[in-house]
């Protein structure tokens, strides 16, 4: 079966017309560019609130292998097309077109109503773009190839279930495969041995005081440590004033573009989804469980923090949590001297003193929420509230 059959009767062609925009070359196109090539369908509409998903993206686009050559992206925007099209609307397509090096349809118009229909029903397109990847014979091979981008970049090649699958089977959770790319002294300080502390959050107080006393602790223990504020997802005006005033009063590191931000969260959130895509679950998969309790992390708003030594050697929590543990340091001082920082610090964390376990939001958008989630500490079932366009759990325990 040829490619092209699929993709004329997705986007829709005269046969004397050229419905592609090159973005490299900036000339017109036709569908036959595309035959016996793998496609990726970038489906978004107008209304991206930022660039982001095009410049990484495009990271990865440029960086294709001679193998992973045989892909192509095409950009199709979808519009109402029920609203009038204007000269600012025309304007926002331009400009926006003019930012991708890949195929784009030439105009809007070129996707009738039934297509557009068809995308939001069966790809379940509300507002949040999908890369729908197909193969050389116009099979879909993933309806949403993000979450498999986002995590491996260019290795995602060629974007099925099973690459997925033997990609997670070649990691363990660690620093390394969730701040990979993030931050360009990361690998470094793995390389060095020197223990790293991401965390997160917004509350500037909190943050301060956590900062402060794992850096006094990290003296006092005599271990190099790194620190690295990964803010929150969908980070506004709060991360980037707290960005000023960690750099200001030199807390530790900081991701000095707020694009890295989005960028270390949104790979999150597609780990979860590809987990979520295999079957796997916090009862049967370590790597979902660490993966929830980040999600997690990221639903509170005073923050939370790991740290870890070597690539998979890790102690996490919330922040309060993990402060006071710090704080009482020169109780657990002499067996971490015996057992190490990280275990012994895992120990302390993990004695019983929970009330309030999980707190997680998770977006209504690609039709992909379980029907059940359970709570990563202490395993029971959390219970769902719909909040606007958003699931959130919540788990207590008597």
């Amino acid at each position: 079966m040829d490619n092209r059959r699929i993709l004329k009767a997705l986007i829709y062609a005269k046969d004397d017309q050229l419905p592609l925009f090159d973005g490299s070359t900036k000339t017109k196109a036709s569908i036959d560019v595309l035959r016996r090539r793998f496609v990726l369908l970038f489906i978004s509409n107008l209304d991206l609130s930022h660039d982001h998903e095009i410049f990484f993206l495009e990271q990865v686009y440029q960086h294709r292998s001679r193998t992973e050559g045989m892909y192509d992206i095409v950009w199709l925007p979808v519009v109402d097309l029920s609203v009038p099209w204007d000269e600012t609307k025309r304007k926002q397509f331009e400009t926006l077109q003019l930012l991708m090096p890949w195929y784009s349809v030439c105009h809007p118009s070129l996707l009738d109503p039934g297509v557009i229909r068809y995308i939001k029903e069966s790809w379940h397109f509300i507002k949040t773009p999908l890369l729908v990847a197909f193969d050389q014979q116009g099979r879909v091979v993933n309806p949403n190839a993000f979450h498999m981008v986002w995590i491996w970049g260019s290795h995602a090649f060629p974007f099925t279930i099973q690459k997925d699958e033997a990609l997670w089977g070649e990691e363990r959770w660690g620093i390394n495969l969730i701040a990979r790319n993030v931050h360009p002294a990361i690998v470094n300080w793995i390389a060095e041995n020197k223990y790293i502390c991401l965390y997160g959050g917004e509350d500037i107080e909190w943050i301060r005081k956590f900062t402060r006393t794992a850096h006094s602790v990290a003296r006092e223990a005599q271990i190099p440590l790194e620190m690295l504020y990964v803010g929150k997802s969908n980070p506004g005006e709060t991360v980037r004033r707290n960005n000023a005033i960690i750099e200001a009063e030199n807390l530790g590191h900081i991701l000095q573009d707020l694009a890295m931000v989005w960028f270390f969260w949104v790979r999150i959130d597609g780990m979860w989804h590809s987990k979520l895509r295999l079957g796997r679950n916090v009862e049967n998969d370590e790597n979902m469980r660490e993966i929830m309790t980040m999600i997690s992390f990221d639903g509170r708003d005073q923050g939370w923090a790991m740290i870890s030594s070597g690539s998979t050697e890790m102690a996490r929590d919330k922040l309060d949590i993990i402060f006071q543990a710090l704080a009482d340091y020169r109780l657990w001082k002499n067996a971490a001297e015996e057992r190490g920082f990280v275990n012994t610090l895992n120990d302390y964390l993990y004695r019983p003193h929970r009330i309030y376990c999980k707190h997680l939001i998770l977006p209504e958008t690609s039709g992909m929420i379980p029907d059940r989630i359970v709570c990563t500490e202490c395993g029971q079932e959390l219970s769902a509230t719909v909040v606007e366009l958003s699931f959130m759990y919540r788990c207590y325990t008597d």
